[in-house]
């Protein structure tokens, strides 16, 4: 049996979905164990995406009753170029008698671009207010930030209202999303030259952070360490988008902030989906950085490349040994598939090299849009279809990214694609148990290739951690983690000393799973993973080689490389050195945070 997905007004009656109609235990096939490695090999960037949108309108607004920046003109001719060659109608105005609710109906999404000040009044808030409940988009463009203060609708609207900025500088962006369409074409990090805001509040709380900047790289950030700069938001019924560059006139001929601009755009217009949920305590098992943790079950592999995992031959399935996961926990994760293919998610099954471990103990939640309903993109494979109608209105088509959350809370499983949810599936299955086992991910066959990014976890039912606290690290002889001479110089040892409440000694637990002192992060040098790997402090840079869990049994593992916080020898005297060991659970890898 085949279906045919669409979703209204979109691009999948154009495009190839996949086909499976093998049962739970032969799509994966009974094949000698692979060897106990990941078997990964590098892989060109990914291709671009597939086929176009519906026409349909956007109205520019650039109207400023303070600051007038010189690149609206520039700006506006961009959104012009992008429009032409995207099916996008662009009208122009800052008239602000256009927002009326007859006329604001007319368009997808409204583009503040730098508007600045106080630019509409009470009747005109108040069409765009219903405007935005009834579905319409908004997309905030630098100076968007620096607009209407005393609108409370509105600074919700923006995320975040401007506080100030330094001079204009290079800067690195860390892009934290790459499955929006805002953001997919970006690397891992991206180097621009703008004027960089600092906000009065910190958005992260209420919406989904796309990108942020690494204010060691430039001077004048006053965020703390954690400063967006790009997000995007459901709200009231509406979508948000904002984007802090575009202040230089040159930002609107990179290509790389066009092609920025345009996702923003299209996702607000609800021509692609996104999960755009707030996003909070997650740890990565696999950034895009390697694939330490990760092994090989059966035949087949995955290529590596612009930090995506990409499946090749099979049938066989890539599945992260680093760690059991027991108990409730949310996964997350992004994928693509580029035409007929084929692919899943595995969960809940013991640990194995053989691939039929997963098929007989654990559960499938399937990627392949066409087949049985059972066996289609959202089902748990063999037991349970997706809610087909939602899932077809989330699903993005071939040629664009898709992001999946599998959240277990007991033996309930639920499935969220692009932040909809899609599936609700209990097990009653004496032999198998979603609250303890491994997380995989399946190389379906020749012909079979789909791709995958940031897979990240958060344990303990789904639910924030709780917030920042600061104290020391203690661990074996009631000594104290000590940064080395006090000196916050990248690549600084990590040692064990008498405790002495320095800031040396200082440590903040942030819930983002990193370990900071003295303004930088708790770091496994050069991403090791053998035994006796230094443990440094580095500056924070987001990757799996400063991830951290404390376990019930005292250890603190590095999901990365699923090894302990160890302190070395068996004397534990001041100026112990730490490093990074295979777990033992013994007296040297017990701490205590704070």
């Amino acid at each position: 049996m085949r279906t045919t997905l669409t979703r209204a007004g979109c691009r999948l009656a154009a495009a190839l979905l996949c086909v499976s109609a093998l049962p739970a235990a032969q799509a994966l096939g009974h094949q000698p164990a692979a060897p106990p490695r990941a078997s990964v090999r590098e892989a060109a960037p990914e291709t671009a995406r597939a086929a176009a949108d519906p026409a349909y309108r956007i109205l520019a607004f650039s109207k400023t009753a303070g600051f007038r920046h010189s690149s609206i003109d520039d700006g506006l001719a961009a959104l012009r170029e992008l429009g032409s060659g995207n099916n996008v109608t662009v009208d122009a105005t800052e008239d602000a008698q256009a927002f009326t609710a007859g006329n604001l109906a007319r368009y997808k999404a409204v583009v503040f671009l730098s508007t600045t000040g106080d630019v509409l009044n009470a009747a005109q808030q108040t069409a765009f207010e219903q405007y935005v409940r009834a579905g319409g988009g908004y997309v905030g463009v630098h100076a968007a930030a620096d607009t209407e203060y005393d609108w409370p609708f509105y600074a919700g609207l923006a995320g975040a209202l401007f506080h100030s900025h330094p001079h204009n500088q290079t800067a690195t962006l860390r892009v934290e999303d790459r499955a929006h369409d805002a953001t997919a074409h970006l690397g891992r990090t991206w180097q621009r030259f703008d004027e960089w805001y600092n906000y009065r509040s910190n958005p992260r709380s209420a919406a989904h952070v796309l990108a942020s900047l690494d204010e060691s790289s430039y001077t004048g950030g006053n965020m703390s360490g954690d400063h967006p700069i790009a997000w995007c938001k459901d709200y009231q019924g509406g979508r948000a988008f904002y984007t802090g560059g575009g202040h230089t006139d040159e930002s609107f001929t990179d290509p790389a902030f066009r092609r920025h601009l345009l996702g923003g755009i299209r996702w607000a217009a609800g021509m692609t989906e996104a999960d755009c949920r707030p996003e909070t305590g997650y740890v990565p098992l696999f950034d895009g950085s390697g694939t330490a943790g990760w092994r090989q079950a059966g035949p087949g592999s995955f290529t590596l490349g612009d930090g995506t995992l990409t499946s090749q031959g099979g049938l066989g399935m890539l599945w992260y040994a680093g760690r059991e996961f027991t108990g409730d926990y949310s996964l997350k994760l992004d994928w693509r598939m580029d035409g007929d293919d084929n692919s899943g998610v595995l969960i809940g099954f013991p640990a194995s090299d053989d691939p039929w471990s997963a098929v007989n103990n654990g559960y499938e939640i399937q990627i392949d849009a066409t087949d049985a309903a059972d066996r289609t993109t959202g089902a748990v494979y063999g037991f349970k279809s997706a809610d087909t109608a939602a899932r077809d209105a989330a699903l993005n088509p071939p040629g664009e990214w898709n992001t999946y959350e599998i959240r277990v809370t007991g033996e309930r499983l639920e499935v969220f694609l692009n932040g909809r949810k899609i599936n609700d599936f209990t097990n009653t299955d004496p032999a198998r148990s979603l609250a303890q086992g491994y997380v995989g991910l399946q190389n379906h066959g020749d012909g079979d290739q789909v791709s995958f990014r940031n897979v990240r976890i958060r344990t303990s039912g789904g639910t924030p951690p709780p917030g920042p606290r600061t104290g020391p690290v203690k661990g074996v002889n009631g000594k104290c983690a000590d940064v080395a001479g006090g000196a916050s110089a990248d690549g600084t040892r990590i040692q064990l000393w008498t405790c002495n409440t320095t800031a040396a000694q200082t440590w903040t637990v942030p819930g983002d799973g990193t370990l900071r002192a003295l303004g930088k992060c708790l770091d496994v040098s050069a991403a090791g993973t053998t035994d006796g790997t230094k443990i440094q402090l580095w500056t924070c840079n987001g990757t799996g080689a400063q991830q951290w869990q404390p376990h019930t049994d005292g250890t603190l593992r590095n999901p990365a490389s699923g090894k302990c916080l160890d302190a070395e020898g068996a004397t534990w005297n001041d100026g112990t050195r730490l490093h990074l060991w295979t777990c033992h659970t013994g007296p040297n890898q017990k701490w205590t945070l704070p």
